[in-house]
């Protein structure tokens, strides 16, 4: 592990030049305000005997590398759920916001259910990789061609923390790598042609372990506006999807 993308200071969360996203090198990676705001949220609301079930990630407002605030809010705290918001804000005002769903965990009922199969892929061995001239702030394999027809595979893992030396947590892990599904879903041969507005992930479990699976399993698009869907793994099986919207972008991803 390496330096991490933030440092805490007066409640803020001031990030490092790494932080950057890949379409500016002076813009905030969109992927890094879900993980702030799902490590709130787990922080200050999470519970014993309650499962993130649902967060979603509304990212409306592009911001420079600037300091970052995230604020929560207790929405509902019943039996058997609890809802909680976060607000993500830089000295330009709200850049973000996210909702996150808890559920009470309990017995798991008898039956058989259409699950979703366990892929095929297996851990890496090999290498990460790069994004042509990118070098992604992550761990990265490709398992399939971007090129090609067909459900694009990535196995993905963090490879700095998300603020100071704080362990990152399977749902912060999970919450970054949701924002993943957005350029696998919605890319192809000719790149990354959209660029995400949000996402939401649903969660069976969390994830066990350092690697995340994520394969594509849809793309819908017209007039600019674009849906795609992706089932995350890990090295045990599924543990949920993820949907994302995105609207067509003319800036090309930064070359470093």
């Amino acid at each position: 592990m390496t330096s991490a993308f933030f440092t805490r200071k007066q409640g803020e969360f001031v990030p490092e030049p790494h932080a950057r996203s890949p379409w500016s090198p002076d813009m905030l990676h969109g992927r890094l305000l879900g993980g702030l705001a799902a490590r709130a949220i787990e922080q200050e609301h999470g519970a014993p005997g309650l499962s993130f079930a649902r967060l979603t990630v509304d990212l409306f407002r592009n911001s420079p590398l600037l300091p970052v605030t995230v604020e929560t809010e207790l929405v509902r705290d019943g039996r058997r759920i609890r809802v909680a918001d976060a607000v993500i804000r830089t000295d330009q005002g709200v850049i973000g916001r996210a909702s996150a769903v808890l559920l009470r965990k309990g017995e798991q009922p008898d039956g058989q259910r259409r699950a979703t199969p366990a892929w095929d892929e297996r851990p890496p061995e090999a290498p990460p990789v790069t994004l042509g001239g990118w070098t992604p702030p992550f761990d990265l394999w490709w398992l399939s061609d971007w090129t090609e027809q067909g459900p694009n595979r990535v196995w993905l893992r963090e490879s700095h923390p998300l603020v100071d030396d704080e362990p990152t947590s399977p749902f912060t892990q999970v919450a970054l790598a949701a924002d993943f599904a957005s350029p696998l879903s919605n890319g192809g041969a000719d790149g990354v042609q959209f660029i995400n507005a949000d996402y939401t992930l649903t969660l069976g479990r969390l994830p066990e372990g350092e690697l995340i699976g994520v394969e594509a399993t849809g793309h819908l698009s017209a007039g600019g506006v674009a849906t795609g869907q992706c089932t995350f793994h890990d090295a045990v099986g599924p543990v949920g999807f993820c949907l994302v919207t995105a609207v067509a972008n003319t800036m090309a991803p930064r070359q470093p």
